[in-house]
């Protein structure tokens, strides 16, 4: 069964049930002790691509928005095992061409990273594939703030919804994920690990 752990901010590794390592966004918090097979960025901020924090095994792949995004294409990548599509991020902050959310498939449960975003045209299609997690960023000053990111819930219609990159420059915020009202919520919280 694949585990995820939080390390905060929109920083979370992923363990498939054989052992692979997934690294989403490496940046921030602890627990990053494990070799990776794979590394997903979504976008080339420094918040999010600190690729110095994961050893990488002999092979490991790394995915970025330039791989992912390529000619205006969303692509799919075969990753660890798993299947790793990248669909649409964007906002005033984040540029569609330069931004990417990563939907995985992962020992037969579905993964919503959504990057840095928010409300996307390609979100309205996500309730028709029955995702079983998202997790999905709330800042309110780079990112859509709480309020959008509970109606994003709402059109996504993961099982579970995780509120990540809560505040710029901290690793969680309590209140924040106290706040969100989303159906099937789950707070993680930094150096948590849940069975996915």
């Amino acid at each position: 069964m694949a585990k995820l752990l939080y390390q905060g901010h929109g920083s979370y590794r992923i363990t498939t049930g054989e052992g692979k390592v997934i690294y989403v966004d490496p940046f921030a918090g602890e627990g990053y002790d494990l070799p990776a097979d794979g590394v997903l960025i979504t976008h080339g901020h420094y918040d999010h691509n600190k690729l110095d924090l994961v050893t990488q095994k002999p092979g490991c792949q790394v995915i970025t928005h330039q791989e992912a995004l390529e000619g205006g294409r969303y692509r799919t990548f075969p990753l660890c095992g798993t299947e790793v599509e990248a669909v649409p991020a964007y906002n005033k902050n984040h540029k569609k061409e330069e931004c990417v959310g990563y939907i995985l498939r992962v020992d037969g449960v579905t993964i919503y990273a959504a990057g840095d975003t928010s409300t996307t045209d390609a979100m309205a299609g996500f309730a028709a594939r029955h995702l079983d997690y998202a997790l999905l960023c709330m800042d309110g000053v780079y990112n859509m703030d709480r309020e959008e990111a509970q109606k994003c819930a709402r059109l996504i219609g993961a099982k579970h919804n995780i509120p990540i990159h809560m505040k710029p420059g901290g690793l969680f915020d309590e209140e924040m994920a106290n706040a969100f009202d989303a159906p099937g919520k789950l707070v993680v919280r930094p150096g948590e690990e849940i069975q996915l």
